[in-house]
């Protein structure tokens, strides 16, 4: 998967700038790993965002 993709963000990420927060992980995110921003560091698991 490349980071050119797409990027997600939590929602209250200062790094996201004016990107619309999603409520949903889009299909093509099948670990953490893809989450590139540093918002989703302190999320250890799938199951902690549910």
């Amino acid at each position: 998967m490349s980071s050119a993709d797409f990027s997600v963000h939590m929602r209250g990420c200062e790094e996201a700038g004016s990107t619309i927060p999603i409520t949903d992980l889009p299909d093509e995110v099948t670990s953490l790993d893809d989450l590139e921003c540093t918002c989703w560091d302190e999320v250890g698991s799938f199951d902690e965002l549910q």
